[in-house]
C-alpha cells in the first residue's frame, strides 16, 4: 500500500513524497525544538533522532541522572488528568500525546524522543509545529516490514461516568471519527473525521487545544497550566464574565486586551477550522493510540473522548491484539480451492524425489512469501521406525519441507534458467507441537530481507490447523546448475 504525503524541501515549498505504508520509517537526521511546559511552566529541550526498526516510540530524561527511558505504552501512564503522563524507570514525562499524534500522522514508526524537562513543550497547543520539526528532520524508509494489525471484530469501550463511547470496527485503512458535546452553546455538537492518515498534516495537527473559562479558573486556583498563555488555547467563554473577572486575567495572562468575542472565545487568534475542537479531540485520539505499541488498521468512533477514556480504550485494543497476535498471518488451507502449483510442476522445480520430496502442493505464492502443503499419511516410510508406538513426524524432516518450499520460492524469484538452493544456516529453531499421521502440514516462508547476491534469508513457521508446530530462520544460497 502506497501512501501520499506532503514535505518542505530546504526552501520550505511543498512537494509530496510517497511513502511505502508496508515498511517501516524513520528520521533522516535529528531535530529540535525549545518551549515551555503547558502546566509545568517548565522551559524544555525535544530532540527526535532517529531510531532501528522495531524501536517504536521511547522518551529519554536526559536531564536525570542515568537518563532513563520511557516507553509510549499505555500500561505506563500514570495521570491523565491535564494530557498523558507516562511514567517508567523512576522517570516521568507528561503532556506526549500531541507530538506522539505528529509522529504517527508524518508516518513515523521509530523514533526516540529526548526532553531535558518532565513535560513536552506546549508550543501553540496543536501537533502543526512537531509536524514541521518532521519535515525539517526528513523521514526515511527502513528496511524492515510494517507489520499492521487488523480489528476483526467490534471492541468496545464505554464509560457510564463520563457518558463516553469509543468503538473500534473493521476497516482496511486507519481512519477515526470524533463527536462532541459539552452541551455548550458555543460549541454546539460537533464531529471531524480522518479519512486516511495522510491527511492528518493539514487537516488535523493544526487544530489547537480547548478548555472552558471556568475549567481554566479551577487551573488557575490551583498553580496549575503554568505555562499557559492565549497563544497555545483555545479559550471557550459560555457564561458571562465581569469586570473583575476580566481585570484578574489580563494580570494573570500579563495582556492589557481581554475582551470576549461574539463567537463566545476568550480573546485568541481565529479559528482554523470552524469545528477546531473536534478536530483537536481526534488529534488527541492519534496521539493517545500510539500508546497501544501496534500500528492498527480499524475505523475508531469516539463520542466524547478524553485522555483517560482514550488510554483505556487503547489497553483494551492491546489486549486483544495480544491475545490474537499468535493467529496473525497463519495461513488458511482450503482443499477445494485450485493450488497455485501441484506436485507435478513441483518436480519440475525441485530436484528432491521419494522418499526426500516433502512438498505435495504450493497454495499461495507473493515476491515476499510461499504456502505450501504437506499431507502427512500413516504410510509415511518415516514413522516405521521413528516412535513406532507412537508415529511423530521427525522436526529436522519439517524444516526440511521449510526449505523445499523456500527453495521454490528463492527459485522463482530468480532470473531464467536451472537453479537448485542450499541451506547454509538455521537459526532460532524451535519445536512447539507434534505433528502426527493424518495431519496436514501447512508450510509457510517469508523473506526476511531482499535476496541480494544469490544470499536468500527468511523465517519459516508450520501449522496444523491454527498450531504453530515448528519455527525457524534460515539462509540458503541460489546456485545456477
Amino acid at each position: 500500500m502506497i501512501s501520499q504525503a506532503e514535505t518542505k524541501n530546504a526552501n520550505g515549498s511543498i512537494m509530496a513524497a510517497t511513502f511505502n505504508a508496508n515498511k517501516q520509517h524513520t528520521l533522516k537526521t535529528a531535530a529540535s525544538i525549545s518551549g515551555t511546559g503547558l502546566h509545568t511552566g517548565v522551559m524544555a529541550h525535544l530532540t527526535l533522532k532517529p531510531a532501528t526498526p522495531g524501536f517504536g516510540f521511547q522518551f529519554q530524561r536526559v536531564d536525570l541522572p542515568d537518563q532513563p527511558i520511557i516507553k509510549a505504552d499505555c500500561d505506563l501512564v500514570t495521570d491523565v488528568s491535564r494530557g498523558t503522563t507516562l511514567e517508567s524507570n523512576g522517570a516521568k514525562v507528561s503532556t506526549v500525546e500531541h507530538v506522539l499524534a505528529a509522529l504517527v500522522g508524518m508516518g513515523v514508526d521509530n523514533c526516540l524522543l529526548e526532553i531535558n524537562g518532565p513535560e513536552m513543550p506546549i508550543m501553540d497547543g496543536s501537533s502543526q509545529p512537531f509536524v514541521e520539526l518532521i519535515e525539517k528532520a526528513g523521514v526515511v524508509e527502513q528496511d524492515a516490514a510494517k507489520i499492521w494489525y487488523s480489528i476483526d471484530e467490534n471492541i468496545y469501550y464505554y464509560d457510564e461516568k463520563k457518558n463516553v463511547e469509543m468503538v473500534a470496527m473493521p476497516s482496511m485503512n486507519y481512519e477515526i471519527t470524533t463527536l462532541i458535546d459539552f452541551n455548550s452553546p458555543v460549541l454546539g455538537t460537533q464531529h471531524a473525521g480522518l479519512k486516511q492518515i495522510s491527511d492528518f498534516k493539514n487537516e488535523i495537527a493544526p487544530c489547537r487545544t480547548f478548555c472552558f473559562l471556568h475549567e481554566l479558573e479551577m487551573l488557575l486556583d490551583n498553580n496549575l497550566i503554568k505555562g499557559g498563555d492565549l497563544n497555545n488555547a483555545i479559550v471557550v467563554v459560555d457564561k458571562p464574565v465581569g469586570d473583575a473577572e476580566m481585570k484578574r486575567l489580563k494580570k494573570i495572562f500579563e495582556k492589557e486586551h481581554i475582551e470576549v468575542k461574539s463567537e463566545g472565545y476568550l480573546n485568541n487568534l481565529d479559528l482554523r477550522f470552524p469545528n477546531e475542537p473536534a478536530r483537536h479531540k481526534l488529534l488527541d485520539v492519534v496521539g493517545d493510540l500510539a500508546l497501544i505499541g501496534y500500528p492498527i488498521k480499524g475505523r475508531i468512533i469516539a463520542n466524547r473522548p478524553g485522555h483517560s477514556t482514550n488510554v483505556e480504550f487503547a489497553k483494551k485494543i492491546k489486549q486483544y491484539i495480544k491475545k490474537n497476535k499468535h493467529t496473525r498471518g497463519i495461513p488458511v488451507y482450503n482443499p477445494a480451492q485450485p493450488p497455485v502449483y501441484e506436485h507435478q510442476y513441483i518436480e519440475k522445480i525441485l530436484p528432491h524425489r521419494f522418499p526426500f520430496a516433502l512438498v505435495d502442493k504450493i497454495i499461495e505464492l507473493s515476491d515476499t512469501h510461499i504456502v505450501g502443503i504437506k499431507n502427512v499419511t500413516f504410510n509415511e516410510w518415516f514413522f516405521q521406525g521413528h516412535f513406532p508406538g507412537n508415529p511423530v513426524m521427525p522436526g529436522v524432516l519439517q524444516i526440511e519441507a521449510l526449505a523445499q518450499c523456500g527453495g521454490i520460492l528463492a527459485i522463482n524469484l530468480s532470473d531464467e534458467g536451472q537453479y537448485d538452493t542450499y541451506f547454509l544456516k538455521i537459526d532460532n529453531c524451535k519445536f512447539k507441537n507434534m505433528v502426527k499421521p493424518g495431519d496436514t502440514l501447512i508450510l509457510k516462508m517469508e523473506l526476511s530481507a531482499p535476496i541480494r547476491r544469490g544470499i536468500c534469508e527468511m523465517k519459516g513457521t508450520t501449522y496444523v490447523g491454527n498450531k504453530v508446530c515448528a519455527e525457524a530462520d534460515m539462509v540458503a544460497q541460489i546456485v545456477k546448475r
